[in-house]
């Protein structure tokens, strides 16, 4: 078997391992481990393949993180959209009790809604802000 099979195979094992787990880094060495078959598809001797391998996947590494580093702050679960799908949708509250609580029909359930802080609890249509547990906190539309 030729040295560069054995650096596509190492390259294809990264990719699998990377898709069972959702370690997006190891993409990154993926990206090292084919250019080290590259470099022994050019010829290039087996501690040129490793150097080539070493950088090429600790720099790709270095630049996700880096990337990653200066990305916006991921929103918490329970106001976060993208994990939770009830984040933006509405609900009616006809009446709130003297508590600030108030209970609601929604997904088929009956679900304890609190006002966002900084308002007054009044009837009408309300938007899911977050979601804490089985309460929502909801705001005024």
């Amino acid at each position: 078997m030729s040295e560069s099979t054995i650096w596509w195979l190492l390259a294809g094992v990264a990719v699998a391992v990377e898709l069972a787990t959702g370690t997006f880094y190891l993409l990154m060495v993926a990206i090292g481990l084919a250019a080290a078959a590259l470099a022994a598809h050019l010829g290039a001797s087996m501690s040129v393949q490793l150097i080539t391998a070493a950088v090429v996947g600790s720099a790709t590494v270095g630049i996700a993180h880096f990337v990653r580093s200066r990305g916006p702050e991921a929103l918490p679960p329970g106001t976060n959209p993208d994990v939770n799908m009830d984040i933006g949708e509405t609900v009616q509250v006809d009446d709130w009790q003297a508590d600030g609580t108030a209970l609601v029909r929604y997904r088929g359930a009956q679900w304890a809604v609190v006002q966002a802080a900084g308002a007054a609890p009044s009837a009408g249509l309300h938007r899911i802000r977050e979601v804490i547990g089985s309460k929502l906190v909801v705001e005024k539309i």
